[in-house]
């Protein structure tokens, strides 16, 4: 990648770290279902109009959108609800933390439900580095009984197994304008959540959004969704997927720094811990560091 891709790659883990930032403001006094819904709908909205600009649309077919909805399921509605939900009981670092297992859990995903696509040694190296990591980070909670920081950190794990999936699942749309895609299913999921949120979080019920929370839910939609879902699909263009998956070693740092700067968020010393080896099992996952170590053999 040239300078003009590692500042791209840069700006979107601050875009998706922030994610956690907004979120963590959001939900402070909303319910997560209704920041999941207003995340979801105005994301999907400059997003459409997105696609207008660049004369395309969502005219895709019957079939296309059944699989919109299924994947609006796996990679947004269920993730973000369980996200915002931990969100409420943890700190939006250890969040982004416990998120970054997502590459690890689409190795398992890929290796156990994949056609003929078996995870090599170096990978499973890297998914048991991973859950190493995972153990460290929830210490003594997993060993102290169900309480809600355990059951918050579950649902952060949850929130990653359901991207492994989507994944997976996403490779059947790789024939589609990947901003179509976006749109897509992030307005198969606005229609999924808004029964769910007129059931069990009624707007006519909820207090008016602070500026703060209000601004929250617009950083969250338009920042951290719309435009990173942008970015991330320039980087692809230019770069491939692998190299824009990179993104997942500098999430967690950026939620970091803004959760303990402007949040005044603290975390123990066991979270580095784990994130170092949730870090070392996304190194040998990705492989390439270790392929440049190899030496080169002449022919």
């Amino acid at each position: 990648m040239g300078l003009r891709e590692w500042l791209l790659l840069l700006a979107l883990s601050v875009l998706w770290g922030g994610s956690f930032f907004f979120g963590k403001i959001a939900v402070g006094e909303w319910p997560p279902l209704m920041v999941v819904l207003s995340r979801c709908v105005l994301a999907a909205g400059v997003l459409y109009l997105v696609l207008r600009g660049r004369g395309l649309d969502l005219a895709v077919g019957g079939a296309m959108w059944r699989s919109f909805f299924a994947m609006g399921l796996l990679n947004n509605l269920i993730p973000f609800c369980l996200i915002f939900w931990s969100q409420t009981q943890l700190p939006s670092g250890l969040s982004a933390i416990l998120n970054a297992t997502t590459p690890v859990f689409g190795v398992i995903v890929v290796h156990l439900f994949g056609a003929n696509e078996r995870a090599t040694p170096l990978k499973l190296a890297g998914v048991l580095a991973g859950l190493c990591g995972v153990a460290i980070l929830m210490g003594p909670d997993a060993l102290s009984g169900l309480h809600a920081s355990l059951l918050a950190q579950f649902a952060a794990l949850g929130a990653a197994l359901s991207y492994g999936f989507s994944g997976l699942y996403g490779r059947r749309f790789r024939d589609l304008p990947p901003l179509v895609t976006a749109a897509g299913q992030l307005t198969a999921t606005s229609v999924m959540m808004l029964p769910i949120v007129l059931v069990f979080a009624p707007p006519w019920a909820l207090p008016v959004p602070s500026w703060q929370a209000a601004g929250a839910l617009v950083g969250l939609a338009l920042v951290s969704t719309a435009l990173a879902y942008v970015i991330f699909f320039e980087i692809m263009r230019r770069a491939g997927g692998t190299n824009a998956m990179l993104v997942t070693f500098l999430i967690p740092v950026s939620a970091i720094l803004l959760g303990v700067g402007l949040l005044g968020e603290n975390l123990l010393p066991r979270h580095f811990a784990g994130m170092a080896a949730i870090f070392a099992g996304l190194a040998l996952i990705d492989g390439r560091l270790f392929r440049r170590a190899r030496p080169a053999t002449g022919v």
